[in-house]
């Protein structure tokens, strides 16, 4: 099921609806707004999506998840509206028997999530300044972002 939520995401609720007892696994991505994007400080995000059309896809993506891998279940929630730093923007869980299917099922999901919804984002930055952004890329295994920050923060590289 896909759907999108005007509010802040309940990850709880969609994790209990997702629960079964023949469930070994259960993975779940939370894309968060982040402060910073490309070398600017981001204050907000923007989410609009065309709602009709990107449920009926949303939901074929789950369905190909579920042919695709031995899942029983999946459930990807997206926000839309005005969203502040450290606010849920999407929301995915996928249940199966083991960890690494539901892990490989739930990269599925996010990735043409982001690759073929009529989502779009507009960030709101420090400067006062906003812009559309766009993030197929990423999904598509094209450029990276211009700066990657390593887990313990300490070890930055450029791209080239």
């Amino acid at each position: 099921m896909f759907s999108f939520s005007h509010s802040a995401i309940n990850a709880d609720s969609l994790k209990q609806s997702l629960a079964k007892s023949e469930a070994g696994a259960l993975t779940v991505f939370e894309g968060w707004v982040r402060n910073h994007n490309e070398g600017r400080s981001v204050i907000s995000l923007t989410y609009e999506a065309m709602g009709p059309l990107a449920i009926k896809e949303g939901n074929k993506i789950i369905e190909e998840a579920k042919a695709q891998f031995k899942i029983y279940d999946a459930i990807c929630e997206h926000r839309v509206g005005e969203l502040k730093i450290g606010d849920v923007a999407v929301w995915v869980g996928v249940c199966s028997a083991h960890r690494g299917t539901a892990f490989d099922a739930c990269r599925y999901i996010i990735d043409q999530v982001k690759l073929r919804l009529p989502i779009w984002k507009k960030e709101t930055y420090v400067d006062g300044n906003s812009e559309w952004v766009n993030c197929q890329s990423c999904a598509q295994g094209g450029e990276p972002h211009k700066e990657l920050v390593y887990a313990d923060r300490s070890e930055k590289r450029a791209n080239e």
